[in-house]
C-alpha cells in the first residue's frame, strides 16, 4: 500500500486556514497515488487548543467544517478533530475522523487522556473505549488499519513517566491484528525525546508485528514546541521513511512487501542543534501568530542577552531584531563595545539610551520620603530601580513602535529570583527560559562552533560575552558569584530538583555540597515561586518548565515534620 503523511504547521482556532491545509496535502497525496493520508492529532482545531473547547461555538464548528472537508476529500484521510459525543462525564472526544467516500465514515475517540506535566486532557475530554480498525483497498489489495492517537502508542513512556494506565490500547490493536499501525500525534519537543520515541515505535511495532506511521505536528503554540519528525517504523525497528524535524513536510511511502523503503542512516542530531531549532521555531511561530513582524531587547553585553538577540536573528532575520543599549554610571565599557561588536556581527540596529537621569529622578523623588523612617534609597532597592527603569524604556519603545520585547531572563535566574519583576523579566517571550545557565553557554559557544551552516557569516556571539564572568552591574565590581553559588554546582542542584523532583537531602551527597548551601538554594526557590507565576512565556525545552507545566504553590510553607 502507498501511505502518505503529512506535519504540517497547525494554527490553533484557524479552521480556515488549517482545512486548506488538509486540502493541499490531499491533492498532494492523490497525485502520489496514496491509498491513505495520514495527518496529525487535533489537526483541525490545532493542538492544544485548551479550554477554547468550552466556547459554545467551537466544536460544533469543527464538526460542520469536517463534513465539508469529507465531501471534498479525494481519498481516504484520517483528521484529527473534537467532536460532542453522548454520555460520559465530559461532552466532547479526541477523535481521528475516517473520511471516505464523500463523508465521516468511522471514529477513533482518543483513550488515554494525559494529564501531567503540560497536559491536562481530562479536563475537556471523555475518554474513547477501543481502537479503531478498518479495512482498505489498495494497489495490492486490502488492508487492515489499526489507529492510535498519540498518547494510546506513548503511555508517557516517551517522557519516562510511570503512568499506569488501566488499559493497553497497544494490546488491543495487537489482539486484533493489523497490517498497519497508525498513530496521529501532537507530542510536544523535549530535548532528546524524538531518540525515545524511535525506540517505542520499534517496540510497538514488533509487539502489533506490522510498520507503526507516527505522523507528528509541527510548528509552536504559545509555550509547546512541536517538532515533527513524522516516521514509519518496521516491526524489526528499522525506519522505512521520515519527515524532517522542525519544518512542515509531506511525503507517500509504499509500505508493501518488496516495496521501495527508505532505511534511515543518519545520526541523531546533538542536545544543541536540537534547542537551537526548537527556539528558533518557537520564536518565529509566536510572532507569526500574534502577529509581531519585529522585536526589540536589552544588550548589556553579557552572555543572556547576546545569545537571545542571536536567536531572534536567526528566527526573524536581523532588520527585525533591534537591540538597545541602556547604560548606567556601573556599566563598564567593555559591556559597552561587546554590545557593539554582537550588534556589528548580527547585522542589527543598535541604539543607546543612558537610564542615569531615570535613575538620578527616582532617587531624588523617593529619598525625602525614605529618609522619612530610614536610609535613602541604597542596596537592593537602588538595583532593583535601574532594572525597572531599563524595563520601562523598553517597554515604551516595544508599544511607540509596535515591536515585541523578548526577556532575556534564563532558568538559573528564574530558579533563584535572580531577576527583576517589571525590570529584566519584562517581556512577551522569554526564549531562553528554559535554559539553565551553563546551557546558555553551551549553545551560545555551540552557535559560533557551527555558525556556518546556521546561515551566520561569522561567529554570532563575542567570545568576550562568553568568557568574561556574569554580572548584572548594578553596583560596582559585581559578579553573579558573588550572591549565588557557582553555576555548574547551582545548575546540577536545579536540574535535579526541578526537572527530577528529587530530595534535597539525596542531592546534597550525589553532589556533596554543604547542608547550608541546599538550604539557601531552597529558601531561594520558594521566595521566588510568586514571580515565576508573572514571568512570560517560556518555550518548553525540558522535561519541566516553568510555566503551566510546573504548578506549584506560592504562599506556602513546606515543613517535613522531621
Amino acid at each position: 500500500m502507498r501511505i502518505a503523511i503529512a506535519q504540517f504547521d497547525v494554527v490553533v482556532g484557524d479552521l480556515a486556514g488549517n482545512a486548506d491545509a488538509v486540502r493541499s496535502a490531499a491533492a498532494t497525496a492523490t497525485a502520489e497515488a496514496a491509498d491513505l493520508l495520514v495527518l496529525p492529532e487535533l489537526c483541525l482545531l490545532g493542538y492544544p487548543p485548551r479550554d477554547l473547547l468550552l466556547r459554545e461555538e467551537v466544536v460544533p464548528s469543527c464538526e460542520r467544517m469536517l463534513e465539508t472537508l469529507a465531501a471534498e476529500l479525494p481519498l481516504p484521510t484520517l483528521i484529527g478533530t473534537p467532536r460532542r459525543v453522548a454520555g460520559g462525564s465530559r461532552p466532547i472526544a479526541n477523535s481521528i475522523a475516517l473520511c471516505r467516500g464523500g463523508r465521516v465514515e468511522a471514529w477513533h475517540d482518543k483513550i488515554l487522556l494525559p494529564t501531567y506535566d503540560v497536559f491536562d486532557e481530562a479536563r475537556w475530554f471523555e475518554p474513547g473505549e477501543r481502537p479503531l480498525v478498518f479495512d482498505l483497498e489498495t494497489s495490492g489489495g486490502v488492508r487492515r488499519i489499526g489507529v492510535l492517537a498519540c498518547e494510546d502508542l506513548w503511555r508517557a513512556e516517551d517522557v519516562g513517566l510511570d503512568r499506569r494506565y488501566d488499559v493497553d490500547p497497544v494490546a488491543a490493536i495487537a489482539d486484533v491484528g493489523c497490517d498497519v499501525l497508525v498513530n496521529p500525534s501532537a507530542s510536544p519537543f523535549v530535548a532528546g525525546k524524538s531518540t525515545r520515541h524511535r525506540a517505542i515505535l520499534a517496540d510497538v511495532a514488533a509487539r502489533v508485528e506490522a510498520p507503526v506511521v507516527m505522523v507528528n505536528q509541527v510548528g509552536a503554540c504559545d509555550d509547546l514546541v512541536f517538532d515533527g519528525g513524522s516516521m514509519i517504523v518496521s516491526p524489526g525497528g528499522g525506519v522505512l521513511g521520515k519527515l524532517e524535524r522542525f519544518q512542515p513536510a509531506q511525503a507517500t511511502f509504499d509500505l508493501d512487501p518488496g516495496g521501495a523503503g527508505v532505511t534511515d542512516h543518519a545520526a541523531e542530531s546533538s542536545v544543541h542543534a536540537d534547542r537551537f531549532e526548537a527556539i528558533k521555531l518557537a520564536l518565529a511561530s509566536y510572532c507569526r501568530r500574534t502577529g509581531h513582524g519585529s522585536v526589540l531587547l536589552g544588550l548589556s553585553g553579557g552572555i543572556d542577552s547576546a545569545l537571545v538577540a542571536a536567536l531572534a536573528v536567526a528566527a526573524l532575520g536581523p532588520d527585525a531584531v533591534l537591540g538597545v543599549l541602556l547604560p548606567s554610571r556601573y556599566s563598564s565599557e567593555g559591556s559597552r563595545s561587546d554590545s557593539r561588536d554582537l550588534a556589528a556581527r548580527l547585522g542589527i540596529r543598535a541604539e543607546e539610551m543612558s537610564i542615569e537621569p531615570m535613575h538620578a529622578l527616582v532617587t531624588t523623588t523617593l529619598e525625602p520620603v525614605l529618609r522619612v523612617d530610614g536610609a535613602g534609597l541604597e542596596g537592593l532597592a537602588d538595583e532593583n530601580v535601574q532594572a525597572r527603569s531599563r524595563g520601562l524604556l523598553l517597554m515604551a519603545l516595544s508599544n511607540a513602535r509596535g515591536r515585541m520585547l523578548l526577556s532575556t531572563s534564563n532558568k538559573s535566574e528564574l530558579a533563584v529570583g535572580y531577576s527583576t519583576l517589571y525590570g529584566d523579566m519584562c517581556g512577551g517571550y522569554a526564549p531562553i527560559g528554559d535554559l539553565y545557565k551553563t546551557e546558555v553557554f553551551e549553545l551560545s559557544r555551540w552557535m559560533n562552533a557551527s555558525h556556518r551552516s546556521l546561515g551566520f557569516e561569522t561567529p554570532p556571539i563575542p567570545v568576550a560575552s562568553i568568557e568574561k564572568p556574569p554580572s548584572a552591574e548594578l553596583r560596582p565590581d559585581q559578579r553573579d558569584d558573588e550572591s549565588l553559588p557557582d553555576y555548574e554546582v547551582l545548575d546540577a542542584y536545579l536540574r535535579g530538583r526541578i526537572d527530577e523532583a528529587r530530595a534535597p537531602e539525596s542531592l546534597r551527597a550525589m553532589l556533596g555540597v554543604d547542608a547550608d548551601l541546599v538550604r539557601r538554594i531552597e529558601r531561594l526557590l520558594a521566595i521566588s515561586e510568586f514571580k515565576r507565576y508573572q514571568a512570560t512565556i517560556i518555550p518548553k525545552l525540558s522535561p519541566r518548565t516553568f510555566g503551566r507545566g510546573r504548578e506549584m504553590p506560592v504562599a506556602a510553607r513546606w515543613n517535613p515534620g522531621d
